[in-house]
């Protein structure tokens, strides 16, 4: 075959185009990356063992009080036993408070990561925690006696105010806000709202009212401080899951999601107001406890994927479990005294933040 007759071959051969790959679905890649069967093992194995860390959290103390005599305070209460006294007006409240404080710091830190898609977002690195820490001192040092119902709402605003004050210095750095630099001045801002309520708590003598801020603890719960709290968490934990496929749009990508239909900046206000409504309360309640709203959503984020609408009932369950057991492991650590209880969660959130700043070091 001549060289000429290949030439004619070759321009009678019709053209073929290659196949443009064809780009992945956000909202297909999300159900694929989601493991509900993961999620409905987490959900039921975690309530039963939220069920059992209730009943040996209110078995264990410095009084040794034996199962039955639990059960009886329990369902059939007598306040004339001191034993029934003790499960009923210290260890109950104790244990189902730090239950609603975990599931309020994790739902809050997986909102957070999903709205922000910033792996290091967590109320306590952003100044949420410290904010609200500096309002509740202001409170006790200018308003002696406020209604706990007045302290939760004092909360609220200070928790606001040191979220906005955190973004507002983050977005400054030239470059924009980055997860690292929205950490760094977050760490600054908590150090200096620290400062600032160790300073007011000396000035007015109110270091005392504010002792149980400092170490971050639920042995001072009641059950007047529950009945005011739940209505807010459950609120918002409710609006949280409401908001969820909202949030797994946002978390692929702010122009992903407007591309989809979502309104983006409503569900971002909705979102913060969630963010501050639980870190708030739980604020007002436990005090300075870090680092629950860090590990406990990358755990639910790597056990049922990326979809939200089975992390943030995960993270609900997962941070209870977490709370409810670190407050039985102070007790029991050197009996009967106890370890601060954030001194033990940061044993574990303080590695596995260093882990994740690692890991993000490039945006320094």
């Amino acid at each position: 075959m001549t060289q000429e007759t290949k030439v004619i071959q070759h321009k009678r051969m019709p053209l073929q185009r290659e196949p443009m790959p064809r780009e992945p679905l956000p909202a297909a890649a999300a159900a694929v990356r989601s493991r509900p069967w993961a999620a409905t093992f987490i959900l039921t194995f975690g309530l039963a063992a939220l069920a059992l860390s209730v009943g040996l959290s209110v078995s264990f103390g410095a009084a040794d009080i034996s199962f039955p005599v639990v059960w009886e305070a329990i369902f059939h209460f007598n306040p004339d036993v001191t034993q029934h006294q003790i499960i009923q007006e210290l260890r109950l409240p104790r244990v189902l408070g730090g239950a609603m404080v975990g599931a309020s710091f994790a739902v809050a830190g997986a909102i957070m990561q999903g709205m922000t898609r910033n792996p290091l977002a967590d109320s306590g690195l952003l100044g949420l925690n410290a904010g609200a820490g500096l309002a509740l001192a202001i409170c006790f040092a200018l308003y002696p006696g406020l209604p706990f119902m007045h302290l939760i709402m004092f909360s609220f605003i200070g928790a606001g105010v040191g979220a906005g004050l955190v973004y507002g210095i983050g977005s400054l750095a030239q470059g924009g806000l980055t997860p690292v630099r929205l950490v760094l001045a977050g760490a600054a801002l908590s150090a200096l709202f620290s400062a600032l309520s160790e300073g007011i708590a000396l000035y007015f003598q109110v270091g005392q009212d504010l002792a149980f801020w400092y170490a971050g603890g639920v042995a001072g719960t009641k059950w007047y401080q529950l009945k005011i709290m739940l209505p807010w968490v459950a609120a918002a934990i409710a609006g949280a899951i409401a908001l969820s496929r909202s949030i797994t749009m946002l978390s692929l990508g702010e122009e992903v999601a407007r591309g989809l239909g979502q309104r983006t900046n409503l569900v971002k206000l909705a979102g913060a107001v969630i963010v501050l409504v639980l870190a708030g309360s739980a604020v007002s309640v436990v005090g300075a406890v870090g680092f629950v709203g860090l590990i406990i959503p990358h755990l639910a984020r790597k056990l049922v994927g990326v979809d939200y609408r089975w992390i943030i009932p995960c993270s609900a369950v997962l941070g209870s479990l977490l709370v409810v057991y670190a407050d039985l492991a102070a007790r029991m650590v050197r009996p009967p005294y106890e370890t601060p209880l954030g001194a033990l969660i940061a044993l574990i959130g303080v590695p596995f933040f260093l882990y994740l700043a690692r890991k993000e070091r490039r945006e320094l």
